[in-house]
């Protein structure tokens, strides 16, 4: 599985990456901010939410420490998609939120 630090993601979006981002944490976590432009998909409603994620993009994973984006992204791996987790999760990021 591919990962990359909450620093690099940060430095992407600085740059003006263009990149596609799905926080799968609890809407109450989210609710205390969330990484701009962030898609939120709750990690159990992954499963029942793949018409919301395009096969021919790229997604980095978020969560609050990494672990349950850790598992979205095995599950992602598995039907064909192109994720990477985010390591340290929120918890990690010193970006903006909203």
């Amino acid at each position: 599985m591919k990962s990359i630090s909450a620093v690099e993601l940060h430095e992407k979006i600085k740059n003006g990456e263009n990149v596609h981002i799905i926080d799968v944490r609890e809407d109450v976590e989210v609710a205390e901010g969330k990484i701009p432009e962030a898609k939120h998909i709750p990690l159990g409603d992954i499963p029942n939410s793949l018409d919301k994620i395009d096969k021919n993009k790229h997604y980095y994973m978020v969560c609050r420490s990494g672990g349950r984006s850790s598992r979205a992204c095995e599950f992602l791996i598995n039907q064909g998609y192109n994720v990477t987790n985010m390591t340290g999760g929120m918890l990690a990021w010193q970006g903006e939120i909203e």
